[in-house]
């Protein structure tokens, strides 16, 4: 399959996850849809769309087969459904799986059972690695291991449906690990500037001590 698009990555995500969740309200309206994709929950990075990206995502989907409109008698509103199932060929835990690194990008397999049971339940850590097994060892993989975040022994995942979505490169950065880049980086400016104040102070206090000094001495010589 050819690379989706960031915005069709999450609105796919982002059906998926609906269908499974709210169930009762889905398929999701225009309005819904775009609601559930700039959520601030269950979201990283966290993003923001409009109602004309979330059609055009939806176009784009719809060309590729992952969705479609769904109109109901005496219903004035489109509504849309995702066609995951048939369309990457994945049963419903593994869309669930798909679904949440869609959403929130490169997890460890305890995060992806922990997260992902709420769309779907998983018995075990090893059913999730037997699934995503599955998905990796596919002529099209969908998924690929990654090494283990910093500090941490247990490698991630991440999808391939939208490698751009949640890039992995050494300069790459989640939302989380920007926030706290910047965090950082603030804090590093304010040690920096606050170090750069004290030598300031030290050498004005240098300065008024040679002119003291200077001054005892001609107060001596007057004398």
């Amino acid at each position: 399959m050819n690379q989706l698009l960031p915005d069709e990555c999450r609105v796919l995500g982002t059906l998926i996850e609906k269908a499974f969740t709210t169930s009762g309200q889905y398929p999701l309206s225009l309005n819904s849809l775009v609601t559930g994709v700039n959520q601030k929950s269950n979201r990283d990075p966290i993003v923001e769309i409009d109602e004309d990206s979330a059609l055009r995502a939806i176009d784009g989907l719809r060309a590729r087969g992952l969705a479609r409109d769904v109109s109901f008698t005496g219903s004035r509103v489109e509504k849309y459904r995702h066609l995951g199932g048939e369309g990457l060929d994945a049963r419903p835990q593994e869309l669930a799986l798909l679904a949440e690194l869609m959403l929130r990008g490169p997890q460890t397999v305890g995060e992806l059972r922990a997260r992902a049971s709420r769309m779907q339940p998983f018995d075990s850590l090893e059913t999730v690695e037997a699934m995503l097994a599955g998905l990796a060892g596919r002529s099209d993989p969908m998924v690929r291991e990654l090494a283990p975040s910093p500090g941490s022994r247990a490698p991630r995942w991440m999808q391939l449906l939208c490698e751009k979505l949640h890039p992995t490169g050494p300069t790459a950065m989640t939302g989380s690990a920007a926030r706290a880049a910047g965090s950082f980086a603030t804090t590093a400016q304010t040690t920096a500037q606050s170090a750069a104040s004290e030598d300031r102070v030290r050498s004005l206090e240098d300065r008024v001590a040679a002119l003291e000094a200077s001054v005892a001495e001609l107060k001596s010589l007057l004398a």
